[in-house]
């Protein structure tokens, strides 16, 4: 059995992750963590846990947790996975930190975008990246997971392939990125309410977007030169969802027959990347409630420009369902346990 915590049970992305260990024989959920619920039934806050979950939400004791979890699983804000990510090393337990705490390995670049300090540059040097696509086999050896931003994790697999080959100019990158409100967490805010987004459709986070680097940094590392983008994000009156469009130069001589079959070698044995055939464009409908990420390619020759349009859950590939296959590889299992699902629609 593995025993997990969940420290920020009550956030969407917590809530997402007890939905999905909740049920699994292969796990024992020790500890959900909330300061907001503390001693309140988690299934009484969110009733579509009724007769499947039946859990208290407690304070974080890090001592009590680090002792009984054999991994946790960090749903907070930046800053706060370090001490629990500190403690957890000492005992020997696992963490995957579904926010930004690890992503960046330039403790300065990390300071810089997200203007707190960074007291475990030492772990943060061993932390590693969790998108399974790029590096599964690091992965399975890890102690602490990086689990990637959303809208990274939608734009790192529509690009990966052409990265890898050097198929585009990569300073010619252009991300415009889409996603429902769920993204921007469970907290009161003005700018999420209903009033504010229903009927409507804005733009955020222009120029200067905290996902920015992490982008950066792991498309550096794919193509082996440095790497800048224009990446914008935009808020769409929907739940749950990322729709990214992304635009690149290509290098020359490579036709859209020849990109598209690029992109179906890349990911044939990806259990959760699904590339669409060639004209067939993807909706965030058809990745609702999954861990799957779909993509559709094309090559535009009259302007010499590849358009990728890739669709994620940001609350599962883009969150928690990513997580768990994240876990899944750190012990030993079919990554693709507790995720096999097929999209809600409509």
């Amino acid at each position: 059995m593995i025993h997990v915590s969940i420290i920020g049970a009550t956030g969407y992305t917590g809530v997402e992750l007890v939905r999905l260990l909740g049920l699994r024989e292969d796990v024992v959920l020790d500890h959900l963590t909330s300061r907001t619920y503390a001693g309140q039934k988690i299934q009484h806050l969110f009733p579509h846990l009724l007769g499947n979950i039946d859990h208290t939400c407690e304070e974080l004791d890090l001592e009590q947790v680090t002792t009984d979890s054999d991994v946790i699983f960090v749903a907070l804000p930046h800053g706060h996975a370090l001490p629990i990510a500190k403690k957890a090393k000492e005992k020997g337990k696992k963490v995957i930190d579904l926010g930004a705490d690890f992503r960046l390995k330039d403790v300065a670049v990390y300071e810089e975008w997200y203007k707190v300090p960074h007291t475990e540059p030492e772990l943060l040097e061993e932390a590693v990246y969790g998108l399974p696509e790029w590096d599964r086999e690091a992965i399975k050896d890890a102690a602490v997971i990086a689990n990637p931003g959303c809208f990274v994790t939608s734009i790192l697999l529509g690009l990966m392939p052409l990265m890898k080959k050097g198929w585009v100019v990569p300073n010619s990158i252009v991300c415009d990125s889409k996603s429902g409100t769920s993204g921007a967490g469970r907290a009161g805010n003005v700018a999420n309410l209903f009033t504010e987004v229903e009927s409507s459709f804005k733009a955020y986070g222009v120029a200067h977007h905290r996902h920015t680097p992490e982008i950066e940094q792991l498309l550096t590392q794919m193509a082996g030169t440095d790497t800048m983008i224009q990446f914008t994000p935009h808020l769409v009156p929907m739940s749950r969802g990322i729709l990214s469009t992304i635009y690149a130069t290509v290098t020359g001589g490579h036709t859209a027959d020849e990109i598209h079959a690029l992109f179906e070698e890349a990911y044939a044995d990806e259990p959760f990347v699904q590339v669409l055939p060639a004209g067939m464009w993807p909706m965030t409908k058809s990745v609702k409630g999954t861990n799957n990420c779909q993509l559709g390619v094309t090559y535009d020759e009259r302007t010499g420009r590849v358009i990728i349009v890739s669709v994620i859950d940001n609350l599962m590939k883009g969150a928690a369902g990513q997580a768990v296959q994240n876990m899944n590889l750190m012990f030993g299992l079919a990554e693709t346990t507790g995720l096999q699902m097929i999209g809600l629609f409509p």
